[in-house]
């Protein structure tokens, strides 16, 4: 069939307006289709710009926190409290850092809060079993962390809680089996394996013998040894029964050291003792002491962890002096092992032949971790001090000044034993010098 020239005109024209409009389909499609993907990502540029926003205030409470700025880190709190009223994530940060800066009773009122209003959240009941733990409402805090373990049983940082409560209450074998538990979890966690490293092994008994030696200058050698037991019955009771050999300038001398401890929350730990023995004038002949400790745990996260302090007075009865000693040390927590201890001690003399005299003397020491690997570990420490004496327990009956420099390290090899070592060197006035290394080995049960 043929069709004539205005036909055919009229179809090309058809094809040409079909085509148009193909195009302009086209391209009103890449339009709308480039109009989504534009709305989708100033949604997704406006999430991240949220995203951002919270994480930009909760690190600035984070360095307030560590800094221990608490009213610049309550500040950034209500500002967030203003802009987001009724938000249960800035509850928690309240909660948090009034946890931290040791507002507890204020803290508890906003963890209870926080709890009622998101009770899913594992966060939430691990920060109530934290504060309750700082308190010493231990049973509180069992419940707490067990809630949270119920919300979410792969949690480290959850296994190591549960690890602390358990040590505070002296169960140390559970306690060591949290703590395996969180480093099964996560094999780099810090926490977890300090909190094992704390527990030695998880026993509650520790048998130690030890041999320490002394060479002077202008005497002959010392030699003692000794041998100890430190029970910790439960949470509240330990016991430590030793008895020391002394080997003086040819002359032999032993004494029998007995003390007991009481832990109790909120107070601390007392401890009372003392000690009778053979003296044949190189030693005392009986002893008594004792020593009060209180720490204090600071921050989960920021430099100084805890702080320790500890006073302590101690008699010592001699054939021909009567010596008092009264100590004090404080000790400071960091992360991962390191430790910092600083004391001073007065010592009080009275000889038969001369008055009373007092003698100062100072110390500090730096303990730290050198290496570690599965169970065993090795870890250090350095020390120095300094003071004058009007006697002492090697052969120091008489009045002397001096400097003492040493150190020594620890090896793990098994989670029930370990090995210690010590060596250090005392200068003294008149030319005098001591040189005195040592060790001991531990067995945990």
């Amino acid at each position: 069939m043929r069709v004539s020239f205005k036909g055919q005109a009229r179809i090309v024209q058809m094809v040409r307006e079909r085509r148009t409009c193909l195009r302009w389909r086209t391209w009103l499609s890449v339009g709308v289709i480039a109009a989504m993907f534009g709305v989708v990502f100033l949604c997704a540029d406006g999430a991240r710009a949220a995203k951002q926003d919270d994480r930009d205030w909760i690190a600035q409470i984070r360095k307030l926190a560590a800094a221990q700025d608490w009213d610049g880190a309550m500040k950034v709190i209500q500002q967030q409290t203003d802009a987001r009223p009724g938000d249960v994530e800035v509850r928690e940060w309240r909660a948090r850092v009034l946890t931290w800066s040791g507002k507890l009773d204020e803290a508890e009122k906003e963890w209870d809060a926080v709890v009622k209003l998101a009770p899913e959240d594992p966060d939430n009941w691990m920060g109530l079993a934290i504060l309750y733990r700082r308190e010493g409402r231990l049973e509180d805090a069992d419940r707490a962390i067990d809630r949270a373990l119920e919300l979410d049983p792969k949690r480290a940082d959850l296994r190591s809680e549960k690890g602390r409560i358990l040590r505070t209450e002296g169960e140390l074998r559970d306690a060591r089996a949290e703590f395996q538990r969180a480093l099964a979890l996560d094999p780099g966690s810090d926490e977890a394996r300090i909190g094992l490293n704390s527990v030695q092994g998880g026993f509650k008994n520790e048998l130690r013998l030890g041999q320490d030696n002394d060479l002077f200058n202008f005497t002959d050698a010392n030699n003692d040894g000794w041998v100890s037991l430190t029970t910790r019955w439960n949470s509240h009771w330990g016991t430590n029964l030793a008895g020391d050999f002394f080997q003086r300038a040819g002359v032999g001398a032993g004494k029998f050291v007995g003390s007991v401890t009481r832990w109790q929350p909120h107070w601390g730990a007392l401890t009372i003792g003392g000690a009778e023995g053979k003296d044949n004038g190189v030693i005392p002949r009986s002893e008594a002491f004792f020593d009060y400790d209180h720490g204090w745990t600071v921050s989960e996260d920021k430099m100084v962890r805890g702080v320790e302090l500890t006073y302590g007075q101690h008699w010592y009865w001699y054939s021909t002096a009567r010596i008092l000693t009264l100590n004090g040390t404080s000790i400071f927590y960091f992360p991962k092992d390191w430790r910092f201890s600083f004391g001073l001690t007065g010592a009080r003399s009275v000889f038969t032949s001369t008055g009373v005299d007092w003698k100062p003397s100072g110390m500090s020491r730096l303990d730290f971790p050198v290496t570690h690997w599965k169970t065993r570990a090795i870890s250090g420490n350095v020390f120095f001090a300094a003071g004058t004496e009007d006697f002492g327990e090697i052969d120091q009956i008489g009045s002397f000044a001096s400097q003492t420099y040493g150190g020594g390290l620890r090896y793990q090899f098994t989670p029930r034993q370990d090995v210690t070592g010590l060596a250090y060197e005392q200068r003294r006035t008149q030319g005098r010098t001591q040189t005195s290394f040592g060790f001991s080995y531990g067995i945990h049960f």
